[in-house]
């Protein structure tokens, strides 16, 4: 059978995202099974060139994967005809000028998340992209979590009846770095370079919820900057400049209401990091990461509040989980094999430019009601 081979440059790869689940667990894992199967029979097979800035770090990875090219100069990689497609998980604020090269060049691209910084740069990339006639996608990767395809199925399934309401819990306690090394790098901290849990997290909950359950029409949001200095890679404190919580209530259509708590200072009391707990007038479910489980309203307690006594039911265990019933890959392996396959066989990806453009529209809302206290529409066709 034939093997179409994609010459892939990957921008980003030395930061903990781009080298774990874009090299190593999408692209070199896919290079293992012997690439992803065409619909007119063959394969296409990724060739990944490593592109960033540390010559070290760019030769140390390519050495331990076997992986022979790799280049600190974008605009030399970009000049090579050979390579097909770019993909781009700098920080943020590099990424439009990366993006905007790599179209002008003809290259297909694929871009984690924010697409920028703005709308409006967002909006000139996916204008770009479209004009340029190139395949283009953006990460979403939360779509094919197991947690969120079990909860897709309940919702498709008309399991909840009318959905009333959807509570949408995330975060963990990031350290601040003086004693026990932080989990995040500190440029998420720094609004200069593109960070912040709202401009980070939004475009997220926007293709989740909208997903899921139609689209945002609405929102009221509140962001806050809990922890104020915190300390860098090299140990070295700095002012916190960039949010790192928000808290928000958004309007679905159809009357869906979606409270959402996102922090990088919270510590986690719940079974995983990323929890979504949804009520409906026939059932409700708590879905996270992996599980999911679920409660009828035939098997709902009948709760009666009285502080004066213990209360003898234990309401956890009154929760079923919904089985696994298949096997789940990785979400960003499963995304990249919908894009390489894709840009081999010409068909658009769903969840483009435009696509991206939505989710840093939302993030934009959010913050601009937080700053004026008030709650803002989400303009129809805003985005098109």
């Amino acid at each position: 059978m034939a093997r179409k081979v994609l010459h892939v440059a990957m921008n980003g790869v030395t930061g903990r995202m781009g080298y774990r689940q874009h090299l190593v667990r999408s692209l070199l894992s896919i290079r293992e099974q012997g690439g992803v199967p065409l619909a007119g029979g063959g394969t296409v097979y990724p060739e990944p060139i490593l592109v960033g800035r540390s010559e070290a770090r760019l030769r140390e990875i390519a050495e331990r994967h076997g992986l022979p090219r790799w280049s600190t100069s974008l605009d030399e990689v970009l000049s090579d005809p050979g390579v097909e497609v770019y993909f781009d998980a700098q920080v943020t604020s590099a990424r439009v000028a990366s993006l905007g090269r790599a179209i002008a060049a003809g290259k297909h691209v694929y871009t984690e998340k924010p697409v920028a910084g703005s709308l409006d740069g967002a909006m000139a990339l996916a204008r770009a992209a479209r004009e340029a006639g190139i395949i283009n996608g953006v990460v979403q990767d939360k779509l094919f979590l197991p947690g969120v395809i079990k909860l897709r199925r309940l919702v498709r399934a008309g399991f909840f009846g009318r959905v009333l309401s959807v509570r949408l819990e995330f975060g963990y306690w990031v350290f601040e770095g003086d004693e026990i090394p932080a989990q995040r790098p500190s440029w998420n901290y720094r609004s200069a370079d593109g960070g912040g849990i709202v401009l980070d997290m939004f475009p997220h909950w926007h293709y989740l919820l909208e997903d899921l359950f139609g689209p945002v029409m609405a929102v009221y949001a509140r962001q806050a900057t809990h922890l104020q200095r915190r300390w860098d890679e090299a140990g070295a404190p700095y002012d916190v400049t960039a949010d790192d919580a928000a808290y928000a209530v958004l309007e679905l259509a159809g009357g869906v209401m979606a409270s959402v708590n996102a922090s990088w200072a919270v510590r986690v009391n719940r079974r995983e990091l990323l929890e979504l707990q949804v009520d409906g007038t026939h059932g409700s479910a708590v879905a996270g990461l992996r599980h999911c489980a679920v409660q009828h309203r035939v098997s709902t307690p009948r709760a009666v509040w009285n502080p004066d006594l213990p209360d003898p039911v234990d309401y956890l265990a009154q929760w079923t989980d919904v089985p696994d019933n298949a096997e789940f890959g990785n979400g960003f392996k499963v995304q990249w094999e919908q894009f390489l396959r894709a840009v081999a066989e010409g068909t658009p990806l769903p969840w483009d430019l435009a696509e991206g453009a939505r989710g840093v529209q939302l993030a934009g809302l959010a913050l601009q009601s937080s700053a004026e206290g008030r709650r803002v529409g989400v303009p129809p066709a805003a985005v098109s």
